[in-house]
């Protein structure tokens, strides 16, 4: 697999925020949304196979697993890795942008899908397959990313518009104050979280934000 870096760190974002999760971040992807924090896993990867992976995850005294990017959906064997993941009994978040297919990975025992929609202000909007909402399950998750009212307008029209069945997250792009968005949230009494990276108060440093 092309993969971009492994690491252990604190979950920032969605159900498992505050848990210690190890990473496994792929390289490449298919959208180039404007606020995208992760540019440098476009192109740079070692290439790893899948049992190196797993020994390379059984050195951290860890049971979650965040298999991020990148777009993990594009890894040919991807299927495999969570397979062989889950039979270790780790439980596995896949994080994935919204525009591939995610229906093979529905109810899996042991995965959690994390779904992005992307919101006007990303230009990656019209990518979106918008039948992967049927999929989601009770313990998945859905987050869309907000700059500014109309991302907000777009978001809740989907969430009114489709019966969701797992959390919802509204977070905000870096840099856009959560309290805009809190307020908008609390005016018209959504049932969204407000999502947080905390990840990005704790190690702000290292970021360079």
């Amino acid at each position: 697999m092309k993969i971009n870096e492994i690491f252990y760190s604190i979950q920032g974002e969605g159900n498992w925020t505050g848990f210690p999760n190890i990473f496994i971040r792929t390289t490449g992807c298919n959208l180039r949304c404007s606020y995208c924090d992760t540019k440098y896993a476009y192109y740079k990867f070692k290439e790893i196979k899948i049992l190196k992976i797993l020994e390379i995850v059984k050195k951290y005294n860890c049971n979650k697993i965040c298999i991020t990017g990148g777009e993990p959906l594009l890894q040919k064997d991807i299927k495999e890795l969570v397979s062989i993941l889950t039979k270790y009994d780790y439980k596995i978040s896949i994080e994935t942008n919204g525009s591939l297919e995610i229906k093979s990975f529905a109810g899996k025992k042991s995965v959690m899908i994390s779904l992005d929609i992307k919101c006007p202000s990303s230009n990656m909007n019209k990518k979106m397959l918008h039948q992967n909402l049927l999929y989601l399950k009770n313990k998945d998750q859905l987050k869309f990313i907000i700059k500014d009212k109309k991302d907000y307008i777009f978001a809740k029209k989907i969430i009114k518009k489709n019966i969701i069945n797992c959390s919802t997250y509204f977070q905000p792009v870096s840099g856009i104050d959560p309290k805009k968005l809190a307020n908008w949230i609390l005016k018209d009494n959504l049932n969204v979280k407000l999502g947080l990276q905390i990840q990005k108060i704790l190690w702000m440093d290292r970021i360079g934000l």
